[in-house]
């Protein structure tokens, strides 16, 4: 049990996350860090010697996740773990990932400190790539830690140069086989992921943590469109095959198949839309367009997607462009555990914090962790919702309070032998 109160220490923890930020290959207040590349790996040197000065112990996979773990008093047991990510998009904040890294390293220290020794070991898991800018997939450390992706797979990515995952992380130091990433089932006990929200809800509501009941999980189509292109002048307008008013269609056409279900938890994206030669006097020749879909009900967005697809034919046929369907992904949501859930809201109560119960509509990590144990997550309010820009602004207040829940939470589960949830570790 904890002896003494937890105190978090503001100061140090702020002072990481803005050293943190300083490894960015835009300038302040913006942050970009790709993975594997030069920001990336001193972030990485950073963390690691956040975690040595810890007196953590520290591992890292074949794909470059990090574990430090504290050992327990029965160190055979399964771990509780927590962590996030550090990698961010181009022209980020300093917030997204980091927070559930650096702020589960201060609920550590701060357990610790108060004297709290863990029954069974607690895990920090900082994973590789949560975010899709290098290799156009989210989540590459816990997919691959999961087993969610053939590690053949894997190696095989390619960024927009044509360079290999495999390579990528060869030269980062990572030469161990991808099949050795994988764990098993059961390796942990649980898996609690503190994160800003990404979102304006809590701020909304005045509320400081929310508790996560469920995590949305996309599909991904890439759609081709090709016609034969030719001179803007010259061909006229009854004889053209114009992808790029196929794929205006279709970009509708998505917009009207998410409205159809009525849904605020459904959402549909085009987030890119290429067209070539990209030329004011050319009719365009080729169109690729992305298309996201999420939802925290799959069968519904399992729908919605056999209408963009049915939308995608239907306009393609229409002015007779070629088309080309390629499904990048398609991941089932996540559903928190309801002896996690517990834990967390019995630990709000116990410090007076205030709290919501909710959905998160962004994707984590926390998806991939629900194939190896019973996971859930705490949420605590971003300004204005604003994520992914240099914008994106947590308060002081929020993230101490988020580290004392997730503090809290931690100590509660690792002071369990097993325990009966809707997965049992």
């Amino acid at each position: 049990m904890i002896r003494s109160p937890v105190l978090v220490d503001l100061d140090r923890l702020l002072g990481e996350l803005d050293s943190l930020a300083c490894f960015s290959d835009a300038p302040s207040p913006a942050v970009t860090r790709i993975v594997f590349t030069p920001a990336d790996r001193a972030a990485r040197s950073f963390l690691l010697e956040r975690f040595w000065e810890a007196g953590l112990e520290v591992r890292q996979d074949a794909i470059g996740n990090f574990f430090a773990r504290w050992e327990g008093l029965e160190p055979g047991l399964p771990a509780v773990a927590t962590g996030s990510h550090i990698d961010a998009i181009p022209y980020a904040g300093r917030y997204d990932g980091t927070v559930g890294v650096l702020g589960g390293l201060e609920a550590i220290r701060a357990l610790r400190a108060s004297g709290f020794r863990p029954r069974r070991p607690v895990e920090l898991i900082m994973f590789t790539a949560e975010e899709p800018t290098r290799f156009g997939v989210g989540c590459l450390g816990s997919r691959a830690l999961s087993g969610a992706l053939d590690p053949n797979t894997l190696a095989r990515l390619r960024d927009a140069d044509g360079r290999t995952l495999d390579e990528v992380r060869r030269e980062a130091g990572y030469t161990a086989p991808l099949e050795s990433v994988v764990k098993r089932p059961g390796a942990y006990a649980a898996f609690v992921e503190l994160h800003i929200e990404q979102g304006p809800h809590l701020e909304r509501s005045g509320v400081p943590i929310g508790i996560v009941e469920a995590i949305a999980a996309p599909a991904g189509l890439r759609v081709w469109l090709e016609g034969p292109g030719g001179h803007a002048g010259t061909v006229p307008m009854h004889e053209r095959h114009d992808p790029l008013l196929s794929g205006a269609r279709i970009a509708l056409g998505v917009e009207a198949a998410v409205l159809q279900e009525g849904s605020e938890d459904t959402v549909g994206t085009v987030g890119v839309f290429d067209v070539h030669p990209g030329a004011i006097n050319s009719i365009p020749r080729r169109v690729r367009l992305e298309i996201d879909v999420r939802d925290v009900d799959e069968n519904r967005r399992d729908r919605v997607l056999a209408r963009i697809r049915a939308a995608i034919h239907e306009a393609a046929g229409e002015r007779g462009v070629h088309h080309r369907i390629e499904e990048l992904y398609r991941d089932g949501p996540a559903r928190s555990d309801a002896a996690l859930l517990e834990a967390i809201e019995a630990t709000c109560l116990e410090l007076g914090i205030p709290f919501l119960r909710m959905k998160s509509r962004a994707y984590h990590d926390t998806v991939f962790m629900a194939r190896l144990c019973p996971v859930a997550m705490i949420f605590i309010p971003c300004r204005e919702g604003l994520s992914h820009c240099p914008e994106e602004y947590a308060s002081p207040e929020n993230i101490a309070w988020g580290v004392r829940v997730l503090a809290g939470t931690l100590a509660r589960l690792a002071s369990r032998g097993p325990w009966r949830g809707s997965r049992s570790p």
